[in-house]
């Protein structure tokens, strides 16, 4: 009922809006002996609504609140256009929409790109998409994670550029990207910031490959990338991921391993210890990520997720660690219907913040910790 609804408004509002349709196209796009099109269209409507109760406790500071949260809110649309051509797009509400500088997209816009079908097993994708990076941590959309470890929470993750995927018999699949490696122009990130060593480069550019692997029918699967990214001249980020995926019947366990190291500091987590206004050098984060899940039954899951990241950075001539954060997430989802994918959920966030000796005593760090106990609602809708 609800599709059929949807089709007929589809086709009906070239005609409602004719003067328009006159100053634009001869014809509709889809006319009514096209309707047949709509079947290639997915529209859908993600959400995550939560009831949150939380403290923070860090040094002489201490708050607590209690609060409703629209912690994800998106629609998308997705179209097969041709035999070859498939098309994606994302508005996520909850994200700004100021138009950036450099691929001129507001952020709220995650997705629009153009997936073009070369061959059987080759494809080429054009425009603003998700950067090709490893790890299941990053392969979860934001809907399904309630907490990000400290590299996910603050990388750029889509960006606008082209890419090509290969992927022979066996199960693997290989990606290649070559990208914007921001969305804004140098001045605009780093305002009045001048160093010898801080310019704006010819092309801010990234540079990501990717390997999926699956063995054991797919019981053991990973999500391996190696990129490099220039956000400044001859300054860029070195990111390593491998991601680890283990799949038996009702259980799955991820590992994911990251490294980073960053000639001028991306995430801004030592920038912000320094608290001066220099951007931070030569910084390396280290990261773990563990999720395990079961399903109980057809209606209860259970997960757990555990991270660890530590931040290093060179202090005159030596490296020092300045941060060490821990999280943990058990979370129960519970699913009442049988023909639609809402999901209840119960969760406890902890994350704890240590600073190292040297951040303490000579950047004044202090160290702190939030706790949150969530219960919410997850939707990924399919309206059409």
């Amino acid at each position: 009922m609800l599709k059929s609804f949807l089709i007929t408004v589809l086709l009906l509002t070239p005609f409602l809006g004719f003067s328009q349709v006159k100053d634009s196209l001869k014809e509709p796009l889809i006319s009514l002996e096209k309707k047949s099109l709509l079947e290639n269209l997915n529209i859908t409507f993600d959400m995550r609504t939560e009831f949150q109760a939380y403290t923070f406790r860090g040094g002489d500071r201490y708050y607590n609140g209690i609060q409703f949260e629209n912690g994800f809110t998106a629609m998308g649309f997705s179209a097969k256009l041709h035999d070859r051509i498939d098309f994606s797009f994302r508005n996520r509400f909850n994200k700004g929409s100021d138009v950036q500088s450099l691929d001129q997209l507001g952020s709220n816009i995650e997705l629009a790109y153009l997936d073009i079908k070369l061959s059987p097993t080759v494809d080429i994708i054009l425009g603003k998409t998700y950067a090709f990076y490893g790890g299941y941590e990053y392969e979860f959309k934001a809907l399904e994670v309630l907490e990000y470890n400290d590299i996910q929470s603050n990388a750029l993750a889509f960006v606008t550029g082209a890419g090509i995927t290969y992927k022979p018999l066996g199960g693997h699949k290989f990606g290649f990207q070559m990208l914007n490696s921001r969305t804004m122009h140098y001045e605009d990130i780093y305002g009045d910031v001048v160093a010898e060593n801080i310019q704006e480069p010819d092309w801010p550019v990234a540079v990501v490959g990717n390997w999926r692997g699956s063995f054991f029918d797919g019981k053991f699967q990973t999500i391996y990338s190696l990129s490099y990214s220039n956000q400044v001249k001859n300054r860029g980020t070195y990111f390593f991921t491998l991601g680890n995926k283990y799949q038996n019947r009702n259980f799955s366990l991820m590992y994911d391993f990251n490294y980073s190291f960053e000639e001028v500091d991306t995430k801004g987590i030592v920038t912000e210890i320094f608290a001066d206004e220099s951007i931070a050098e030569d910084v390396l984060y280290i990261e773990n990520w563990f999720r395990a899940e079961y399903q109980f039954n057809s209606k209860f899951k259970g997960l757990l997720s555990l991270m660890t990241s530590s931040a290093y950075s060179n202090v005159t001539s030596d490296r020092k660690h300045m941060r060490r954060s821990y999280g943990m997430v058990p979370t129960l989802y519970y699913s009442p219907f049988k023909k639609i994918d809402i999901r209840f959920f119960l969760a406890y966030i902890g994350r704890y913040y240590d600073y190292s000796n040297y951040a303490v005593k000579e950047l004044g760090a202090a160290n702190y910790n939030r706790n949150e106990v969530r219960v919410g609602i997850i939707a990924p809708l399919l309206l059409l």
